[in-house]
Formats: C-alpha cells, sequence, structure tokens
C-alpha cells in the first residue's frame, strides 16, 4: 500500500513539473506575441530646409579709422585754446596759438591746425605751457569709419579674407547688431603670440558707436542655403556611425509607432543646429528627445512635437 501511495505522489509531481515549464500565448492573457514590448516616451521634430553660417568668433576694441596727432611747428608758450574734448572740428581749423618769443626777442604767433576733419578726443595742451616741436597738443579722431583690431589664431587663418563680412555686437546696445567687413589682413604672423593681425570696418548707425567701446565680432567664414537642419542634439552617434531616429508604422499594431534608424551624413555645426549633408529630407519627422535610450524598432510615444528650427 505504501508503495502504491509513494508512485501516484511521484507521478503527481511530474506533471505539475511539465505543467510548470509550458510557456503561455502572448502576455498570458491570450494576447498575441510581442504585445508587452517596452514603450519610449520621446519628443519630435521636423528637419528643416534654411540657410546656415558658419562664424569665427572674437573680440577687440573700437578704434577710430583715423586718429592723428596735433603738433605744433614752432616751440613756445600756448597762449590760447579753441577748442575743448569732444568739440568737432574741421580740416586746418585752428586748435591752438603758440607764442615762439623769447626775451629780448618777438615774434609772430604761430597757429597750430587741425590736420583732419574729425573730433578732438584728448587735449594735453594748456595755456601757459611751454612746448616743443615733439610735445602733442591735442588727438583728433577721423570722423570716418570705426574699425576693431583683432588677432587670428594661426590655425584659423586659412577662413580669413578681405571683404567678409561681419557682425558686431555690444553690451552697450543688447539685441542689436552692427555690420561690419574685413578691411585689413596682415601679411605675417606674429612669431611670439602666433596671431595674424586684421582690421575690421564697422558701420556706426546712427552714431551710436564710440572709440574705446568693447565689441564682440562674428566673422562669417561660410555660408550655406538651401541645406537640411536639425538640431544637433537630435543626432545619435554609436560605433564611428551618425543616425537619427525617425517614425514609422508598427508592423504587429497599427495603432503604434516604430523608432526607425536613420543612418545620415553631418555637416557642419553652428550654434547646436547641425547641417545634414545625406540621408533626411526637409519636414521629415525626426525624434528630438529621447533618442540615446533607442534602438532600431522599438516602440515609442510621441509626448511634444517641438517647431522646426527657424
Amino acid at each position: 500500500m505504501k508503495k502504491t501511495i509513494a508512485a501516484l505522489l511521484a507521478a503527481f509531481c511530474v506533471l505539475g513539473i511539465t505543467a510548470s515549464c509550458k510557456k503561455p500565448d502572448g502576455d498570458g492573457k491570450g494576447g498575441k506575441p510581442g504585445d508587452e514590448r517596452p514603450v519610449f516616451a520621446v519628443n519630435t521634430t521636423q528637419a528643416s530646409a534654411g540657410e546656415l553660417r558658419d562664424y569665427l568668433a572674437l573680440s577687440g576694441d573700437i578704434v577710430a579709422g583715423s586718429t592723428v596727432d596735433v603738433f605744433s611747428d614752432a616751440a613756445g608758450k600756448i597762449t590760447r585754446i579753441y577748442v575743448s574734448i569732444g568739440s568737432r572740428v574741421s580740416r586746418g581749423q585752428p586748435i591752438a596759438v603758440v607764442d615762439p618769443s623769447k626775451p629780448g626777442m618777438n615774434y609772430a604767433n604761430y597757429i597750430v591746425r587741425s590736420p583732419i576733419t574729425g573730433v578732438v578726443v584728448t587735449l594735453p595742451a594748456q595755456v601757459g605751457m611751454t612746448i616743443s616741436q615733439s610735445v602733442s597738443v591735442a588727438r583728433v579722431s577721423g570722423t570716418g569709419a570705426l574699425e576693431i583690431a583683432l588677432n587670428i589664431p594661426e590655425r584659423f587663418i586659412s577662413k580669413i579674407a578681405l571683404n567678409q563680412r561681419c557682425e558686431v555686437t555690444l553690451d552697450a546696445y543688447p539685441g542689436e547688431t552692427f555690420r561690419g567687413a574685413v578691411r585689413e589682413v596682415s601679411p605675417v604672423v606674429d612669431n611670439s603670440s602666433r596671431t595674424m593681425p586684421i582690421k575690421v570696418n564697422v558701420e556706426n548707425q546712427g552714431s551710436k558707436l564710440k572709440a574705446g567701446m568693447f565689441a564682440k565680432v562674428k566673422i562669417i567664414t561660410e555660408t550655406k542655403t538651401g541645406i537640411v537642419r536639425i538640431p544637433a542634439s537630435s543626432l545619435v552617434e554609436r560605433q564611428g556611425e551618425s543616425f537619427v531616429f525617425t517614425l514609422a508604422p508598427d508592423p504587429d499594431d497599427g495603432t503604434m509607432l516604430n523608432a526607425r534608424k536613420t543612418t545620415v551624413k553631418p555637416g557642419i555645426n553652428v550654434d547646436n543646429v547641425m547641417e545634414i549633408q545625406e540621408g533626411l529630407s526637409p519636414n521629415e519627422e525626426i525624434i528630438s528627445k529621447g533618442q540615446g535610450l533607442l534602438n532600431d524598432g522599438v516602440r515609442v510615444r510621441v509626448i511634444e512635437r517641438v517647431p522646426p528650427l527657424e
């Protein structure tokens, strides 16, 4: 009797183990296989067609395009000054009067005149001061275009050329951009700093700019038009391959979307805007956030559609 009971118990155990090893269909509730694949939340945007400008960012002080020191051709005592700092003068206009007379000898007064039209920016001369021909009476800044002296690092000199367009901004005028151009390029590189001096002319709209102001300059080195652009953060790079994720219908469930890996050829990257040379068309929807965790074919749910780049 005991042997019979033991045999029955062993048979029941075998049946239990066999039943536990049988795999349920789908989710165990009769669903299709694959219904429980994970779904990733993502944001998307559209690739856009437009312009992209690469630039070199530098900074420097604004100086007058032409600034000259005014000297007297006669040594003597200054007896009169006609101008003050900030005075506008024309070429040939009197600046000061110098009396070259010496004890026992009287000479005619000598009138010091401005050699250019401009504005008096410094005036070291004072009435009663005795000067020689080597002492500056005043400094006059020309009224022409202002300029900015910049030094280009050696690794960037191949990108610089005469008449390149520049954009100039100043903290004094936030939100405003002044136009300029490369006016002068040095033929040599400084041995000590390994930089190449250049000068940029800047248009003084509304006479807002003053010599001595600190300016930020963008030298436009390359302009591309009609290109495909995406946010640079949308690009995924893995094992030497560059790609983005686009959207495709799920073949098993028409109500779901899949991430589709799309290989692209990236171009220049300017201020987090990436040029796409191959592999993507304008207005094509791409995943712009959450793509770092994705693989080809995974299911996704779009949480937000971000407007494309302008």
